[in-house]
């Protein structure tokens, strides 16, 4: 089953008077349990394209399909659920609550969702044993490592069981070491029937992934 089709996508931005093409006649499909790496330096596109692929932004022309729907015809209501209900979102900063304790950020995305109290709870603490940070719930963000906090990240992309799992730059700001933890932890996920994108400009980190798309100056040079 294909969960996202994108057909000759192109971004363009105006910065001041001028035009800069982010994406230039991008096509992508990505299956149920793919695990695929959209690689590219800074500017190649790459966040462009997992923003669109997200529904976090539109292409300024091209077709983006969500499940056979086409993305621009949804409603703002609609674009809001697909983002809570089917995909997950892993980025570099982790985008953590501070004010919030780990349990509480894994189980927002569940409470925007309307689940009651004892079931996002529930939820939130099995998700954090399953990835090892059971004994860590009661933490908030700046008494955790980014280790830890990118642990928290992918238990709150995972508690709503998501279509599709994005990762921007997951282990950028990790150290090598913890970054293998990190990547580890998202290829149990595939092995476990969870469908990845991992956005990252590291050729060790993409070759986690069982296949690479090249991003050049907006332009897939490969895949």
């Amino acid at each position: 089953m294909i969960i996202c089709k994108a057909v000759d996508i192109y971004k363009k931005y105006l910065l001041g008077k001028v035009t800069v093409e982010a994406l230039r006649g991008v096509n992508i499909e990505i299956k149920e349990n793919d695990y695929i790496s959209i690689m590219g330096v800074s500017g190649s596109g790459k966040s462009t394209l997992i923003h669109i692929l997200g529904c976090l932004d539109y292409p300024t022309s091209g077709d983006y399909f969500f499940e056979d729907r086409l993305v621009s015809k949804f409603t703002d209501q609609e674009l809001a659920n697909v983002r809570n209900r089917y995909i997950g979102f892993v980025f570099q900063s982790f985008n953590l609550l501070p004010r919030l304790n780990a349990l509480e950020n894994v189980a927002l995305p569940l409470a925007y969702a309307g689940i009651n109290r004892k079931e996002r709870i529930e939820k939130a603490e099995s998700i954090l044993e399953k990835i090892g940070l059971g004994d860590r719930s009661n933490h908030r963000p700046n008494e955790l490592s980014g280790g830890e906090c990118q642990r928290v990240a992918i238990a709150r992309a995972l508690v709503n069981n998501p279509r599709i799992i994005f990762a921007d730059e997951p282990t950028g700001n990790l150290d090598s070491k913890t970054g293998a933890e990190i990547m580890a932890i998202l290829d149990r996920l595939f092995e476990e029937g969870n469908t990845i994108v991992l956005v990252t400009h590291d050729a060790n980190v993409a070759t986690h992934a069982k296949n690479i798309i090249k991003l050049r100056d907006g332009l897939v040079v490969n895949d």
